[in-house]
């Protein structure tokens, strides 16, 4: 028996619209934590010198980076609305906690939030180094491209070397190949 139904010229075009809008779904639904930290390494421009940074902690205690020569700074820019940023938190602690003795220093930059609201944020996901304020966001604007997180990273004779921008396993072989030369480098240039 023969069926009355045509074959459409369409029914491919269908099918694979159907399988590639399934794959989305599940590519979506997957945890982000399954997901490889995305991020790429720059150079820092050389005709560029340090911008200034001046902020605040969050007690308002005032931050100025020229107080940290002669130690590799680490200069992470976040925001507690930032998915990749809360991620990459525990990493860059447990880095600053583990390489403090090597003259390593942590700065997390917050940008253009609320100090109770980063309080309120640290309460759910401790973060014992430096946090400081960005309030009109000035300096993130200054310093990054304005993707979160972005991480800046100063030679001990203060000049920025490179900029890691998006998500980066600070406890990982790439962040210990950043970072190893420049705890090796002696301190003013």
């Amino acid at each position: 028996m023969r069926s009355n139904r045509r074959a459409s010229p369409f029914r491919p075009a269908r099918r694979t619209g159907l399988v590639r809008a399934v794959a989305l779904g599940a590519s979506l639904a997957l945890p982000w934590r399954f997901a490889a930290a995305a991020h790429v390494v720059r150079a820092w421009p050389t005709d560029r010198p340090a911008p200034p940074l001046d902020v605040v902690d969050l007690a308002g205690k005032p931050w100025r980076l020229d107080a940290f020569a002669g130690q590799v700074v680490v200069l992470n820019f976040w925001a507690t609305w930032c998915a990749p940023c809360r991620l990459e938190m525990p990493s860059l602690d447990a880095m600053a906690a583990r390489r403090r003795r090597d003259g390593v220093v942590v700065a997390a930059v917050n940008y253009k939030e609320a100090p109770d609201v980063i309080r309120r944020y640290l309460e759910r996901a401790p973060f014992k180094s430096q946090i400081l304020l960005d309030a009109d966001g000035d300096a993130t604007v200054t310093w990054t491209p304005r993707v979160f997180p972005t991480t800046v990273l100063i030679g001990r004779n203060g000049v920025p070397v490179h900029v890691v921008v998006g998500e980066l396993d600070w406890e990982g072989a790439e962040a210990k190949a950043l970072l190893d030369p420049l705890v090796a480098a002696s301190g003013r240039a």
